[in-house]
């Protein structure tokens, strides 16, 4: 037997349980996986909450989760190019990765890195290829501004950075309390709230070509008043306003990949990418690990260790 989270109907946090399920095994072309850490992430509980049912509809019982690593359990047939033992980062769409064993496709792992601690590994797919993908959607470059929004939360945290490793002057909104950490990155750091388009204003006065928005709540909006254009603005959350405006939408299915997660992997190993982790919870904790989420204040991202 091995332990997973599950929940039998949508709710608040108070649905989820730990519970003991049969061990998975693998099938022809899946590697199972004893896994180490696995981020949590917004998406996740909004699809548990019942708020992306016409979208994504849960089956119940549900797992959850797609981020993990850990270390090569089991082989399935024809799995050739890994061996147990082997130390791996990988995804799944399965919903099932919060737990202590998660069956993936070979074709969804790549090695850790061995300077990669765990946490930032188990954390670093959803998150690091939304980032990877809504910034390469709106091409910086050397000599633009981009603004990113959310820019200390799991996704934005990256996404300002690899907006740096472009050679852009990247605009970081944020509260007070991250404005220190950004400002050690290289980021402009801008508070959100009343007011922030005149901030925008003043932090570049040459102007902005680009943003990229991972909170929503009218940002949108707010990149078309800076006067981008649409095909240079990418919102990984309101798709209300991308569809009413025409500005793009890519996120992790856009960058969800193996070849995508090693690129990011590397980064890290290399310190050209600070994934930022913001608490370590046991399996058991899950409940709380997603309350701290759910306020939309942590900086970086939340692991679950079972």
């Amino acid at each position: 037997m091995a332990r997973a989270i599950r929940f039998d109907e949508y709710g608040d946090v108070e649905v989820l349980r730990v519970e003991d399920v049969p061990r998975p095994a693998p099938g022809p072309g899946q590697v199972l996986v004893e896994v180490r850490a696995a981020g949590i992430n917004p998406g996740e509980a909004a699809i548990r909450q019942g708020f992306l049912h016409e979208r994504f509809p849960a089956t119940f019982p549900s797992g959850q989760g797609s981020d993990f690593a850990g270390v090569v359990a089991e082989l399935g047939d024809g799995v050739e190019e890994i061996a147990v033992g082997d130390e791996v980062i990988g995804f799944v769409h399965t919903r099932s990765s919060h737990a202590e064993y998660v069956v993936a496709e070979a074709s969804d792992l790549t090695p850790k890195p061995d300077d990669v601690p765990w946490e930032v590994a188990g954390a670093l797919f959803v998150a690091g290829t939304t980032a990877y993908a809504a910034t390469a959607a709106v091409c910086p470059r050397e000599g633009d501004t981009v603004v990113v929004s959310g820019a200390a939360g799991g996704v934005g945290s990256l996404a300002v950075q690899l907006a740096l490793l472009s050679g852009a002057t990247v605009i970081g909104l944020a509260g007070p309390a991250n404005h220190a950490w950004l400002h050690e990155l290289g980021v402009i750091p801008v508070a959100y709230g009343e007011g922030v388009l005149d901030r925008i204003k003043e932090a570049a006065p040459d102007g902005v070509h680009a943003f990229v928005d991972t909170f929503g709540s009218g940002y949108v909006e707010l990149a078309l008043h800076l006067g981008i254009h649409p095909g240079r603005i990418n919102t990984v959350i309101d798709f209300e306003a991308a569809a009413k405006y025409n500005v793009k939408t890519d996120g992790n299915m856009a960058g969800a990949s193996a070849e995508v997660l090693r690129e990011l992997s590397l980064l890290v190993g290399k310190g050209l990418l600070e994934v930022p982790i913001a608490g370590v919870y046991p399996l058991a904790d899950v409940r709380d690990a997603y309350r701290e989420l759910e306020q939309r204040h942590t900086r970086g991202k939340i692991v679950l260790r079972p």
